[in-house]
């Protein structure tokens, strides 16, 4: 009888989705040739099947040699090493319909055969094209690309996991390159929450950028987010940090900000909403600086005691300048009022009291205050054309920034937070996903909503604010967003280089998981546990991946695959490149290409350095370069 080429031995053992598989003796070389092509037997990640009469179960080989023998083959041949153990994944009928899953077990001494190139074509080949995209090639076969399901990878969660300088940045900006494609998806809706500012060089065209400090001949937008449409939770802990526990200071603000929206109300009234409907969570503008004004008088202002009247109705003691006129302050530019002095002594005329009952808030109204005038909060604080007036009406309302951030005309929307100060980082984070979802959830059935035109949320540097100990807004939105997102149309792409560090809850949601390079043993342990399939020892093989290549397991994909990712362009890849500290060394011509430390040394001067610095920005504009250091080198002559 006619030994089948692809055979490579039987089944001995069957413990859940855990098979041993015993191999002839006719794979003692470990390679074979099937068709002109060599294949390897026995490599970690490798795929086999096993035919059952009409169809196929497919298995990935997870251990091979003597450990991959059942035990009890171990005590009969303890030196037996012609064992593999696979893990059952999915089956197919004929090779040409996989399906993950397994309706039927095998059973001892059924044929295990090589997955051959013919069969990953008809396992990995996409059914209708518009569904998948390709990503890369199967790291065992360039012929065959390696295509993943966009209807699952962006609705069901997905997760980018590797060490840095593992070629992760360049991995997300080759997806969005590939998803932003205006001819095959020109109503595709992705939003980037970019911490360092690494990916408007890789997508250029396909997107518009909002970053504070914006630079409008690059086609930058300035980032607005309006405190009006933080809840006011978000807005309390942002303005004044922790309250006392007493609930005094929470109401007084509360009240305050219920009646100054009122009063916006009857200046713009918005259609549909009413003032019995308005609460401290509503997103309708108020003036913030009024707010500030009339708490810091409630707390600072001193009067003038007058017999008979209350002092709700008592002139307010304002010191005055040297001209006379009363310190009333300006709100709108944050200037606080000043008062005089507390004063018991002297004629009833003379003396000095305070004013109505402080609400306690004196330290953290003065930081607001300074907030207030601070440039680096104006995206904030200090809105734009989104800043109401003294009367709570502003030129653009919420409908203007959910457009700017979800509706403008380009694919994907950068959210460049560069230059955000740290220490707000993650409360800002958290406030804009919330108003996304928030806006999606409550217009699902709109045809601006992510059910008519999913939105994929791509969370960069992911660990530095959603690990395991962060209950701030940020994790408390991705968790919302990660158990629900999917029936409302929302779909998130969690990137970090720590896993480990990133809550489990979230990465638990995730359906696909496409792992990189990833050295720490405590990371690995994260990623294995998160992903479906019982697969430790594909998983194992994590330290060793080559830069670009990755392992994919989870619903957008047929099966768990190990691939190179196909990097996009130079000109289309993020600014995350490692810098060349040196060459490399060359008998006939020095060096292959000058390194940064092979140069020479050139005159140095750090003005535009401290200029890049104070302006926050790392983008160099060459005549404000040019102009600096011509000024800076005639002051030193």
């Amino acid at each position: 009888m006619n030994h089948c080429p692809t055979l490579i031995g039987t089944v001995q053992d069957v413990s859940g989705t855990t098979v041993s598989v015993s191999l002839t003796s006719d794979t003692i070389t470990g390679v074979c040739f099937i068709s002109g092509e060599c294949y390897r037997i026995g490599q970690i990640g490798s795929f086999v099947k096993i035919p059952l009469g009409s169809i196929s179960l497919y298995g990935i080989v997870s251990q091979v040699g003597a450990g991959a023998a059942p035990e009890s083959e171990q005590s009969i041949h303890p030196f037996g090493n012609r064992w593999i153990q696979i893990q059952l994944v999915g089956e197919g009928a004929l090779s040409k319909h996989f399906e993950r899953g397994i309706s039927q077990y095998p059973t001892i001494d059924d044929e295990v055969h090589i997955v051959t190139e013919e069969d990953l074509k008809a396992i990995y080949g996409p059914g209708d094209p518009t569904d998948y995209v390709a990503i890369g090639h199967l790291a065992s076969s360039e012929s065959i690309p390696t295509y993943v399901d966009i209807n699952k990878l962006v609705t069901r969660h997905s997760a980018i996991l590797g060490t840095t300088g593992c070629g992760k940045s360049t991995t997300v900006a080759g997806l969005l390159n590939s998803l932003s494609n205006e001819d095959q998806y020109p109503s595709a809706r992705i939003f980037v929450i970019d911490i360092h500012g690494e990916y408007a060089t890789a997508l250029k065209e396909k997107c518009e950028v909002l970053r504070v400090g914006a630079k409008e001949e690059k086609g930058e937008k300035e980032l607005y987010v309006p405190f009006w449409a933080l809840s006011f939770d978000e807005l309390t802990k942002f303005l004044f940090g922790s309250l006392s526990n007493d609930g005094k200071a929470y109401a007084a603000i509360a009240d305050e900000v219920i009646k100054l929206k009122k009063e916006s109300l009857r200046e713009a009234p918005i259609e549909g909403v009413t003032q019995d409907l308005i609460t401290v969570d509503l997103p309708v503008p108020f003036c913030l600086h009024k707010l500030w004004y009339d708490l810091y008088t409630q707390d600072f202002m001193t009067i003038r005691p007058k017999q008979g009247v209350s002092k709700e109705e008592m002139e307010i003691a304002y010191a005055k300048d040297s001209d006379g006129n009363e310190l009333k302050g300006d709100p709108m530019n944050g200037i606080p009022p000043e008062f005089l002095s507390i004063k018991t002594t002297g004629s009833k005329e003379e003396k000095i009291e305070w004013g109505k009952s402080s609400i306690g808030m004196r330290q953290q109204l003065a930081s607001l205050g300074t907030k207030l005038r601070d440039p680096r909060y104006n995206f904030i604080c200090n809105p734009g054309p989104y800043r109401p007036d003294l009367k709570g009406k502003a030129q653009k309302g919420l409908a203007d920034i959910l457009k700017e951030w979800i509706g403008n005309e380009k694919p994907v929307t950068i959210l460049d937070l560069s230059g955000i100060p740290s220490t707000i980082l993650t409360d800002i984070i958290g406030a804009v996903l919330r108003v996304i979802y928030d806006a999606l959830f409550w217009g699902r059935n709109l045809p601006e909503g992510a059910r008519e035109r999913p939105l994929l949320l791509i969370l960069e540097e992911a660990h530095a604010y959603l690990n395991k100990e962060s209950n701030g807004s940020a994790a408390t939105s991705v968790k919302r967003i990660a158990k629900e997102g999917r029936k409302y149309g929302v779909g998130m792409m969690v990137v970090s280089q720590r896993p480990s560090e990133v809550d489990s809850t979230i990465l638990s949601q995730c359906g696909t998981i496409i792992a990189m390079r990833l050295s720490n043993s405590v990371d690995r342990g994260q990623v294995t546990s998160a992903a479906q399939e019982n697969l430790h020892g594909l998983f194992d093989t994590l330290p060793i991946l080559r830069t670009g290549e990755a392992i994919i397991v989870g619903e957008a994909v047929s099966l768990p695959v190990r691939t190179l990712i196909t990097p996009p362009p130079m000109e289309s890849r993020p600014d995350s490149f490692d810098p060349k500290v040196v060459a490399r060394g060359n008998s006939e011509t020095g060096f292959d290409s000058p390194g940064a430390w092979n140069q020479k040394k050139e005159k140095e001067d750090y003005k535009f350095m401290v200029h890049q610095w104070r302006t926050q920005t790392s983008k160099i504009d060459s005549n404000i370069h040019k102009q600096i250091m011509e000024e800076h080198n005639g002051s030193m002559d």
